[in-house]
This record gives structure tokens, C-alpha cells and sequence, in this order.
């Protein structure tokens, strides 16, 4: 994949090239970063941002946790995603602002007083699980790597040292020969993808996991249920075993970058009969309905790059 020729960095637009910090930042040792993963997508009105502000809001709220202070307004950030858009003339995108302790001032502590630098990139990027998932679906297996348990690490919180768990699932699941990973919460119950959130169908209700399973509380997966309800169909929210894998009639992976991307077996046992059902398939309608016009956008969720 080629990376477009400018970033937005620390304030301003600069090439590519030039988008630089120190071996010794303090997130490269300690993980201490927040981020965003946004897409963007062409519509009849033009290019719009998917859920910009929401996505955004969740980012100022991961650094809160964090302690990380952000130099910018929220504003500013996302007068950045869109200028990156424009100054790179991407006719849709995959954004991602993320903002991250930079050198330390005393030493490398852990306590040490940190500057925060912050960019945003963004660049062109397909189906995120590869070529043809979203219409023929993927095989997961479940990993033996465990989310972190509560009042640990915050699962809510969209921080780069969580993906240290998300690496470990997704690469043992590539090992194995599945196209991604599942993970069960330290309670032994079902949480999540490697990096997606999971809906699971029952007699054409949508059963998902609740925040309470070490999930991110996922803008793909809240869109989901939105649309669902809008269209009349049940959502339940709840704890589930691992064998209700095995028992669902379809499951689905959800998220900006998978998008809505269907599982065709888990743990080499075909998901109902071992293709994408008719639920998903009404998800991905609704869903990418949104930018082709044909699903109302009643909740404001499109944001024009202008």
C-alpha cells in the first residue's frame, strides 16, 4: 500500500516524510497513545466522514482516562481529518488521528512529565480482513488469549497499549489458518474480535456482547443496533458461553475498518449453513445504505469533507 504525500502533525500539514518523533517518546516505551480509526466515504452529496464528532468525542475521552492532555480543541481535529483529505485528494479515506506522549522532560519515567504530540493520517484502504470478506465471509477461531479483566486495563478506552492483546489474538489466529481471532473475557465468556466488535443472530433477533465482556464500546457496533431498531428487528445485549459460537444461526464482525464482515465457521464448525445469512446481508444493506442514499441518514451521522 502507498502512503499519500502529507500528514497533519502537531498543527499543520508537512509531508509525509516529515511526520517524525524521538526513539526515546514515551508511548513507543509505554504504550501511552489514543487513536481513532474513521472512514470516510463518497455520497451524492460529496465525500462525508462517517461519525466524525462521535468518533472524536470517544478520542478526547480515552485521553481524559489516560491523563494525556490535548493541546488542540476538538474542533481543530476535525478541521485537520478533513484538510488531510483534501491536500491528499483522497476520494474516500480511512482516517486516523491519534495522540501520544511524546520525549519525556524528567528522564523516562513513568511519572515523567510528557509533552503530548498529536497527528492525523489518512489514506486509502479496502476491505480491512481482505479481498471479497465482505461478501463471502471469514473463518475465526477462538484464541486461547483472554481479554484483560476488569479494573485492570480500561477495555473502553481506544488506547494503543489495549492492541498489545489484539495483536496476540489476531496473529495466533493467522498462524492457525483463520482469517481472525475471537476472544473470550477473563469470566471465560464471549468478548470480542481481535479487533472487532460481534453480533451474533438467533432466530433473527441480534444478541452482541455487552460493555461489560472487556469490549470497546465500538461507533460500528452502536450504528448497528441503531439501525436495527430503526428497521424494526431486536437487539439483545447480554453475556454469552463460548459454545453459543457454535449454536448461532449467523455471526457477523463489526467495526470501521472490518466494517461489517460475516464469519462463516468458528473453530472449523460451519456458522448455521456455512455462508452469510439473510440478517447480515439486511445489516450490510442498511448499513452501507447510508452512503449510497438508500438508507435515511435520520441521526446526522454523515459529516461532509467540504
Amino acid at each position: 500500500m502507498a502512503y499519500p504525500t502529507h500528514i497533519w502533525h502537531n498543527g499543520k500539514i508537512k509531508p509525509w516524510a516529515e511526520a517524525t518523533t524521538h526513539v526515546m517518546a514515551h508511548a513507543l516505551h509505554y504504550g501511552s497513545s489514543v487513536f481513532e480509526g474513521i472512514r470516510s466515504y463518497e455520497t451524492s452529496k460529496g465525500q462525508a466522514i462517517f461519525r466524525l464528532s462521535d468518533h472524536l468525542k470517544r478520542l478526547y475521552m480515552s485521553a481524559k482516562v489516560y491523563d494525556i492532555e490535548m493541546p488542540y480543541p476538538q474542533e481543530a481535529l476535525a478541521a485537520a481529518c478533513r484538510d488531510v483529505i483534501k491536500t491528499n485528494k483522497l476520494p474516500k479515506a480511512y482516517i486516523r488521528p491519534i495522540a501520544f506522549r511524546g520525549v519525556a522532560t524528567q528522564g523516562a519515567a513513568l511519572s515523567a512529565v510528557t509533552p503530548t504530540e498529536v497527528a492525523v493520517a489518512a489514506w486509502e484502504m479496502g476491505a480491512y480482513l481482505g479481498a471479497g470478506v465482505l461478501e463471502q465471509g471469514i473463518d475465526a477461531g477462538v484464541s486461547t488469549w483472554q481479554r484483560f479483566a476488569p479494573n485492570t486495563i480500561p477495555a473502553g478506552a481506544k488506547a494503543g497499549g489495549n492492541y498489545l492483546s489484539g495483536q496476540l489474538i489476531a496473529r495466533e489466529a493467522r498462524r492457525l489458518g483463520y482469517g481472525e481471532g475471537i476472544a473470550l473475557a477473563s469470566t471465560g465468556l464471549i468478548s470480542e474480535g481481535a479487533g472487532e466488535n460481534l453480533f451474533m443472530v438467533f432466530d433473527g433477533v441480534l444478541h452482541t456482547t455487552p460493555a461489560s465482556a472487556a469490549i470497546l464500546h465500538g461507533i460500528t457496533r452502536h450504528t448497528i443496533m441503531t439501525l436495527a431498531r430503526d428497521a424494526g428487528m431486536t437487539v439483545v445485549e447480554r453475556d454469552m458461553p463460548r459454545e453459543y459460537l457454535y449454536f448461532a444461526d449467523e455471526i457477523f464482525m463489526c467495526g470501521t475498518a472490518a466494517e461489517i464482515t460475516p464469519i462463516r465457521s468458528v473453530d472449523a464448525k460451519p456458522v448455521g449453513d456455512g455462508k452469510p445469512g439473510p440478517v447480515t446481508h439486511r445489516m450490510q444493506e442498511l448499513f452501507f445504505g447510508l452512503f449510497k442514499g438508500t438508507t435515511p441518514d435520520k441521526h446526522g451521522w454523515l459529516e461532509l469533507v467540504g
